[in-house]
Order: C-alpha cells, then structure tokens, then sequence
C-alpha cells in the first residue's frame, strides 16, 4: 500500500485528487490540506510515502513547503502537480527536492501511474515538461559542463548513475551491485556535488540531456 498525502488549496480539486487516489487498491490517502503550513505539521506526522504537492498555495509556495519537507524527510516522494509549464518553475521545484512534475490536466490513469512510478524511485514527467527541461540545460552557458561531469565521475559512481537513470530506487541499485543502501547514498551525494544538482531527479534529467535514450 503507498501512502500518499496531497497539498491542494482548491476544495474541488483536493477531492478529486483524494478521488484519484482512493480508486487505486495500492494507495491510500492519509493527510490532505489546503497550505504549506498544514503540510509541515501533517506530513511529519502522517508519513506519506508519496505527496501531491501543489505549486501555487495561499502563503508559503508549494516550492518552499517542498524543500523544508525534504530536510526533515529526504525519503519521501514529492510531485509537483499544478497548471504551470514555464521551465521556471519547474527547474526550482526540481531544485527544492521534487521527484516529478504533473500538470493538472492529467487523467485519473496517469496520476496514479505517476505516484507508482514515484515510489519505485522514477521520474514522473509527462514527456513535453521533459523536453524543456532537458532542452533548458542543453542551453546553459555552459552546455558541456554536465558532460565533464560525467565523465569525472569514478567508474562506480558513473554505474550508479547509469542505473538511477533507469528508474531503479536505491536499495535495487545496492542489490545489483552487491553494496549496502547507505553506500549508494554516499555515492549519490558525490555525484550530486560533481554534476551541481540538488536531487536525483535533476540528476537524470542532467543526465538524459547529454546522454538522450
């Protein structure tokens, strides 16, 4: 069962998300509310595995609430869900810790596909937000930096990244290649400092920019 906690200003919307995800039989809503100040309380307390999280929220911004989650609850799963596609927003709640980003007008189907895939450690994105922010870091200043990095990285770091970007959580990445969970933690935080990112998500997605599939 994935529990799953959603972060939705809007009543009407709310309840269709908490609708969504009650429908599956392999999730179970256990928090909702309408601010990110409800959420730092909730969640903590409630232990989602997965969030609904929404951009735009009455006082501190989806974004924010975001990153404070993540520090106090890095093994928790945050999708952005909201209408907005500006490679703005999307790069800071990447960069806040967001595992994937959803816009509002998803079906039912791929919500729930999205949180499944959030869970096992993927990268839920519809495919055009994908393009843009791929195509936003092949335009940076300096588009080869991401390629140096990579190819920086140390053979066992390059493998783990290899795997990450195939979707595995860690503790598959540490059964592959016979280490503990924790080892693949510490590998990821160096190659977090190498590649300049702040998350696995951003990880791959710097990844697939210079290494399309």
């Amino acid at each position: 069962m994935i529990r799953v906690a959603i972060v939705e200003d809007s009543k009407t919307i709310r309840e269709s998300l908490t609708h969504f995800v009650q429908t599956d039989p392999e999730c179970r809503c256990v928090f909702t509310c309408a601010t990110a100040e409800e959420a730092l309380v909730g969640i903590p307390k409630h232990q989602p595995e997965v969030v609904l999280m929404d951009i735009q929220l009455p006082k501190l911004s989806g974004i924010e609430c975001t990153a404070q989650i993540k520090k106090i609850m890095p093994a928790t799963q945050i999708i952005m869900v909201t209408v907005y596609e500006d490679t703005e927003r999307i790069s800071a709640a990447l960069r806040a810790g967001a595992c994937g980003y959803l816009l509002k007008r998803c079906t039912p189907a791929e919500l729930v596909a999205a949180i499944r895939e959030a869970r096992m450690g993927g990268v839920p994105m519809p495919r055009e937000i994908a393009r843009k922010v791929i195509a936003s870091f092949q335009q940076q200043s300096d588009p080869g930096a991401t390629a140096e990095g990579i190819e920086g990285l140390r053979p066992s770091e390059r493998k783990i990244l290899e795997l990450l970007a195939t979707g595995l959580p860690n503790k598959e990445i540490a059964d592959r290649l016979g280490i503990s969970p924790g080892t693949v933690r510490w590998h990821l935080e160096n190659i977090y400092a190498k590649l300049h990112v702040h998350s696995r998500t951003e990880t791959v997605l710097r990844f697939r920019a210079v290494k399309p599939a």
